[in-house]
């Protein structure tokens, strides 16, 4: 079995000297970037998460390694080609995993813990889920191993996914130059994608690459400085709290379901939803609105 270097924990250090340069920005220049209990929130559940990470990465390698016994195809991890296909793979597949997180309320109970804070800076970078094992997001890179990429191979470029998404993490960057801007994820993009405001809802789903969400529609420019957070803010810095608070309230909408379908709705509607239309996803709202303004259906309309 090929062996890779750990990046992920080479990259640790870097992190905490960006937070604390960032931190040093913040204070020097009154931008107010930082907040104490949101921050240090954001470092516990970085520790929860890497905890979780060392209990169930064995489960979730021993799984992917399982499906590649089933391959189509073996690509090789000395070829430098193999490696270009790699990335674009991974890539795509964190797309489609960060659109199905904020698409199906079962994946967005575990990534609202991201989108919680109401700050935006670096250590909201690390403030991570965890639940995400759990709840199966290990399941939209399956497809990986199935056509040959090994496993390891496929974890690398994951945690070079991750390092890369640290640095969009902050108000302190304005816009790249456009060419950057018309290829990559950076951070004005991915403001909009932490924003609360009604037009930055469900947009910049990219990983590494912009380019996905402009291909699939999702793709919304930062016009103006967005608020951060969730629609609606759960008002604590309690790690346990921020951790498992969608779980409780899909927990109690179960309880109050009438029915099976109602239940499944609770479960893999988009967030938002409810049966008797007391709340609405972003989509609803979104054609509510056009129907109080009697404008047409926009092509690539919002998801929710």
């Amino acid at each position: 079995m090929p062996e890779f270097p750990d990046i992920m924990q080479a990259a640790l250090p870097a992190f905490v000297v960006l937070i604390l340069a960032e931190l040093a920005y913040s204070m020097a220049s009154g931008a107010r970037l930082y907040k104490g209990g949101d921050a240090w929130a954001n470092v516990a559940l970085a520790f929860g998460a890497f905890l979780v990470a060392t209990l169930s990465g064995g489960a979730v390698l021993a799984f992917m390694s399982w499906l590649y016994t089933f391959r189509l195809w073996t690509v090789p991890t000395t070829a430098w080609w193999a490696w270009v296909l790699c990335f674009f793979a991974e890539d795509l597949s964190y797309y489609w995993f960060h659109r199905f997180s904020h698409e199906v309320r079962w994946f967005w109970a575990s990534h609202s813990v991201h989108h919680s804070s109401e700050q935006y800076n670096f250590s909201v970078a690390v403030r991570q889920t965890w639940t995400g094992s759990i709840s199966g997001s290990f399941l939209f890179w399956a497809w990986l191993p199935l056509v040959g990429f090994h496993p390891k191979m496929v974890l690398f470029m994951q945690s070079l996914s991750l390092i890369y998404q640290f640095w969009i993490h902050t108000r302190a960057i304005g816009k790249m130059p456009r060419w950057f801007e018309a290829v990559f994820n950076t951070p004005s993009h991915h403001r909009v994608h932490h924003g609360s405001d009604f037009d930055y809802l469900d947009a910049n789903y990219a990983g590494t690459l912009i380019v996905w969400d402009r291909l699939f529609g999702s793709f919304v420019p930062e016009t103006f400085a967005p608020r951060f957070g969730l629609t609606h803010n759960i008002g604590t810095h309690n790690p346990l709290r921020i951790a498992f608070h969608e779980w409780i309230a899909i927990v109690r909408d179960l309880r109050k379901a009438r029915d099976w379908r109602v239940a499944f709705g609770h479960l893999f509607q988009p967030p938002g939803w409810s049966a008797d239309g007391s709340s609405l996803t972003t989509r609803q709202a979104r054609a509510a609105l056009r129907d109080r303004r009697g404008e047409p259906m926009a092509e690539g309309a919002a998801q929710k």
